[in-house]
């Protein structure tokens, strides 16, 4: 179970990040929801993989998962919620003012200091 956590925090890692260097926006954006997606998981995972227990400590009980790391990933979810939708419209406003929708929006009259 474990080598299968670790295997997808490492996958989405990877695709995460190869999305990030791509030249268009919406790939950064896809790619920047693919590392949160991975650290969600990782932070998921922290909390050991404890399965059918109880999250609180009971007399009855023979032990307890972690409440911490599941409310870390809750409120990351909510953090990367938020920052996606900013991002989309950042992406979208620079789309509309450009009319390219590459990251780098540099020409060769920007670098010139000529005419746009």
């Amino acid at each position: 179970m474990e080598f299968l956590v670790a295997s997808t925090v490492g996958l989405l890692t990877a695709a995460g990040v190869y999305l990030l260097l791509r030249a268009r926006t919406f790939p950064v954006v896809l790619g920047l929801a693919l590392l949160t997606y991975a650290v969600n998981v990782f932070l998921f995972a922290m909390g050991r993989l404890a399965i059918n227990m109880p999250p609180v400590i009971t007399a009855t009980s023979p032990g307890y998962s972690d409440p911490l790391p599941q409310a870390l990933v809750l409120t990351a979810i909510v953090i990367s919620f938020g920052m996606t939708a900013l991002l989309v419209v950042l992406a979208l406003r620079a789309y509309l003012e450009s009319d390219s929708d590459h990251v780098d929006i540099a020409t060769d009259g920007d670098l010139k200091g000529g005419p746009h």
